[in-house]
């Protein structure tokens, strides 16, 4: 589908279903679905054999690799990173033969965060913002902001910067982005940004 009205750029080989909305800037690369009733913002772009589901909400420039199905539930916030392969449920207790329609968990994804690569996320969780969900990691609980977790299931290992690095807080609680020069503080459990 690619129409020369569209804002948007869709690979012939993807199937956009009517009914959803898809923001100025997205690009749709090959052998994806995007379902009715889902809501993609500005400048995403969704990698090869993707699958939004129905109610799936995108904010902007949010990036999905390929190979990645987002159910009905999940919510992604501004800047989020979706690895390679890696999996949202939406059922806690699925079974073939029971009717589960509708009892879908919803699954929040704050700003900015990380999904890495075979990562699995359990529904019913919240990733909170720029938080950093490492490689294979299995999440089932709810995730800090700035929280490194890795590991099944996903046990938190450290915090990350804005920028992707690993924090260091010395003796005060404080911490510098070797990229950014961002400056952290950790406080009762807590990171905030302090200053830029």
């Amino acid at each position: 589908m690619n129409d020369n009205n569209a804002n948007f750029f869709v690979h012939e080989t993807s199937v956009v279903d009517p009914g959803c909305s898809i923001g100025k800037g997205t690009k749709i690369w090959h052998f994806s679905h995007i379902m009715t009733g889902c809501e993609i913002g500005e400048n995403c772009n969704i990698g090869q054999n993707v699958v939004i589901s129905p109610g799936v909400i995108l904010g902007r420039n949010v990036k999905i690799q390929n190979n990645v199905s987002v159910y009905t539930g999940v919510v992604c916030e501004d800047d989020v990173f979706l690895g390679p392969s890696c999996v949202f449920t939406n059922v806690t207790n699925p079974r073939s033969n029971v009717n589960r329609r509708g009892d879908y968990a919803k699954t929040i994804v704050r700003r900015g965060a990380t999904i890495g690569a075979n990562s699995t996320i359990v529904c019913g969780h919240t990733l909170g913002r720029f938080s950093f969900i490492g490689a294979g990691a299995v999440v089932t609980r709810d995730v800090p902001d700035y929280a490194l977790m890795i590991g099944n299931p996903a046990r938190q290992r450290g915090w990350m910067s804005e920028y992707g690095h690993k924090l260091k807080f010395d003796s005060e609680g404080v911490a510098i982005c070797p990229e950014s020069n961002d400056v952290y503080r950790l406080s009762a459990g807590v990171v905030e940004k302090i200053s830029k």
